[in-house]
């Protein structure tokens, strides 16, 4: 089985409605979101849920008022501020560090596991489907993702699937070195912008680090030709390959808009067959790079 993680350095440059794209044309695969804050595959994939997991990642403090003896030590030592002066935890507020509990002199506070999220095996109309959805607020984004990758490998195995295809969250935090660690090779999509340059800059670095194969695909490659020939230089530079130029059309708006890949949503546009003849370039590199 082949990994292929799709990212980018700078967020809104077209990468989940490529890789939705991808998922589309790909054969034998299953495909996972590990934006895992702030998740759209599914707005394009339309996943049919089979399997809910909780994923418990945090705590959060709670106060026994029958043990209670009001001595205030933990509103005092609660540097959050989560503890009313009716000695109520505003769960919301309380980050689960445990001091509360530590400084009761009457063991009258607990910690218990926090609900921080979802986990979710789905069915697609193209292929088997791997994501998450971690709540507003919650840490451990990098964990989740961790898991969903292991959820879409072991989908991957049961169901003997050949390519696991992975929409990876943007920047290169926790949460993207999560998702690449260990791939077999990576695309990083880019559009000819200043900020999407340099953040494609950090993330082929990333790549670099790791010691994973990485290719490029220049997103809306016509809003600025100037910039996307310092891009092509660039990659030149790193020994990076560039192996697709999607042009700007209004398609893509409407096929987001429809909830559908544009692959599907209007197969014979030039857009698509951009995004074909791009599937087609990585496919054909992925061939030389060792399954895991």
């Amino acid at each position: 089985m082949k990994e292929l993680v799709i990212v980018s350095g700078k967020g809104g440059t077209g990468k989940t409605s490529l890789t939705a794209a991808f998922a589309a044309l790909a054969t034998d695969h299953v495909v996972s979101d590990c934006d895992v804050d702030a998740p759209n595959l599914h707005l394009l994939l339309a996943p049919k849920v089979e399997k809910t997991e909780d994923f418990i990642a945090s705590k959060v403090a709670s106060i026994n008022p029958e043990l209670c003896t009001e001595c205030y030590a933990c509103k005092e030592s609660c540097r959050f501020d989560a503890i009313s002066e009716e000695l109520i935890i505003d769960t919301i507020l309380c980050e689960g560090c445990g001091v509360c509990k530590l400084v009761c002199p009457v063991e009258a506070v607990k910690l218990e596991d926090a609900l921080s999220g979802h986990i979710y095996a789905s069915e697609t109309e193209y292929c088997p489907m791997a994501h998450a959805l971690l709540f507003p607020g919650e840490a451990n984004s990098g964990k989740l993702v961790s898991r969903v990758r292991q959820l879409a490998k072991d989908i991957a195995k049961e169901k003997k699937k050949e390519l696991l295809l992975v929409d990876g969250p943007p920047g290169i935090a926790c949460a993207t070195i999560a998702t690449i660690s260990g791939a077999s090779a990576g695309v990083v999509v880019v559009e000819p912008t200043i900020p999407a340059i340099h953040d494609m800059e950090r993330a082929l670095q990333l790549f670099a680090h790791f010691k994973i194969p990485v290719m490029v695909v220049i997103n809306k490659f016509d809003l600025n030709l100037q910039k996307t020939k310092g891009i092509e230089a660039y990659c030149a530079e790193q020994g990076v390959e560039v192996v697709g130029h999607i042009p700007f059309d209004d398609m893509m708006t409407e096929a987001v808009v429809a909830g559908k890949p544009a692959v599907i949503f209007a197969p014979q546009h030039t857009l698509s067959k951009a995004l074909k003849d791009a599937w087609a370039s990585i496919e054909e590199r992925l061939e030389q790079y060792p399954s895991q």
